[in-house]
């Protein structure tokens, strides 16, 4: 089975949480505060491998979490940093946010590497938080989550050349016959169901990579059949090797299909109809190819097509076929990226820090900064509850209390602590 789409959660490691320690040793019983800070949860990193030619590896596994850093330790240790996970795609491999559906990355370079989520940073340790005033904090920092996301991998086949035509006119035969690919091959009227890659050795320094592309049929670009599928491998191919039963063996107009395939990739995507087109007039050896192929010859040349009559099934006829991929070939630019402008992830992390709501006459306050800020207090020790209520100063949630009309004596829940609120 081939897989060209998957959607998969990953979430980054979350950071340790910060120490609250004091050093007590011999003849120093007032050492002071001493706790470590916590270790950085790991990223999200995904990585392109050569090996790979599909996303079957996500078809099960659709969680990813890379581990979080450990917490600190007294005698200012900082916690050990969490490993980050790296996961590994195929090449040609397009990564949406499916929140936004914005492209986070596009992965084509065998070896490339790109962050997806970094993890959350370390909390710091109570050692941070001696003041002259304050000798003894008994509150540390509570380390950041590590940010989560669900993701659409996608996968375009990245080829030189992509063989396209209608079903059964000879596409796989010929990927056979060029390349060291074995794609599966029979007399059947529905088609390829995936883009076979071979690797085409024309002379000595001279090699391209060709797919076989799924074939397309009228409404393909209203997702018709294969549809979407099919077009989406090849979007990035330099030249269309366009595939032509010459024969019209069953019964088909082949200069009636040639139009109705380009039809359907200008209604898909003007710059795919634009790339250079070669004709390859397959089953050239069958009887009535004759017939059809002189009409063929004249009205395409005189579109402006260079048109080569070959037989797969005999191997004849290709180098000419070959030569003219590979001038064409050198001539041309290498693809660029299909992707107008890739968005950085931490762009997309931006959120309100705190949230309030009503409910049964008390204000319920949430989000990452409560969250971060609870994790810190020290409800038992005086100096962290003044610390807490300067925070709450500093954050802003006093004034967006007052601003959603809290009275004097009003019950404010954050996490699972409750107050009266009091001027």
């Amino acid at each position: 089975m081939f897989v060209d789409k998957v959607k998969i959660s990953i979430k980054a490691g979350d950071g340790g949480n910060g120490a609250v320690s004091f050093r007590r040793e011999k003849y120093i019983p007032r050492g002071g505060p001493d706790g470590g800070d916590g270790g950085r949860g790991g990223d999200i990193i995904f990585e392109v491998n050569s090996g790979l030619h599909t996303l079957m590896d996500f078809r099960y596994r659709k969680k990813f979490a890379a581990r979080s850093g450990e917490d600190g330790k007294g005698s200012r240790q900082t916690g050990k940093d969490g490993e980050s996970l790296i996961i590994k795609v195929p090449p040609g491999t397009v990564i949406r946010d499916e929140q936004t559906g914005l492209v986070l990355a596009d992965l084509r370079k065998p070896g490339e590497k790109r962050v997806l989520l970094r993890g959350g940073k370390g909390g710091r340790g109570n050692a941070h938080f001696a003041t002259p005033t304050r000798q003894t904090p008994r509150f540390a920092r509570q380390g950041s989550k590590g940010r989560e996301r669900t993701v659409i991998l996608e996968l375009k086949s990245i080829a030189d050349v992509g063989l396209i035509g209608f079903p059964n006119v000879g596409k796989s035969t010929i990927l056979s016959v060029l390349s060291s690919a074995r794609p599966k091959i029979a007399d059947y009227h529905f088609t390829t169901l995936k883009p076979n890659l071979g690797v085409v050795r024309v002379r000595e320094g001279q090699s391209f990579v060709m797919a076989d592309i799924p074939g397309i049929i009228e409404g393909a670009h209203e997702g018709a059949g294969l549809g979407y599928e099919f077009l989406r491998h090849i979007e990035r191919t330099r030249i269309l090797v366009h595939v032509i039963d010459a024969s019209g063996s069953e019964g088909r107009d082949p200069l009636e299909d040639f139009h109705i395939i380009n039809r359907e990739l200008e209604k898909y995507s003007e710059k795919l109809a634009g790339r250079p087109q070669i004709i390859a007039a397959n089953k050239s050896d069958i009887p009535g190819a004759d017939e059809h192929g002189e009409r063929l010859r004249e009205a395409l040349e005189r579109e402006g097509y260079k048109v080569f009559f070959v037989s797969a099934a005999q191997n004849k006829g290709f180098a000419p076929l070959l030569d003219e991929i590979i001038r064409l070939l050198d001539e041309l630019p290498e693809e660029e990226s299909f992707v107008v402008e890739e968005v950085d992830p931490a762009a997309l992390d931006e959120t309100e820090p705190f949230e309030i709501t009503e409910e049964d006459g008390a204000y319920l306050v949430s989000g990452p900064a409560v969250d971060r800020l609870l994790g810190m207090v020290n409800m038992d020790d005086y100096e962290s509850l003044q610390f807490f209520q300067r925070s709450l100063r500093r954050l802003g949630i006093i004034d967006a209390l007052r601003e959603r009309g809290v009275q004097e004596g009003d019950t404010v829940h954050m996490g699972d602590w409750s107050f009266d609120f009091i001027e």
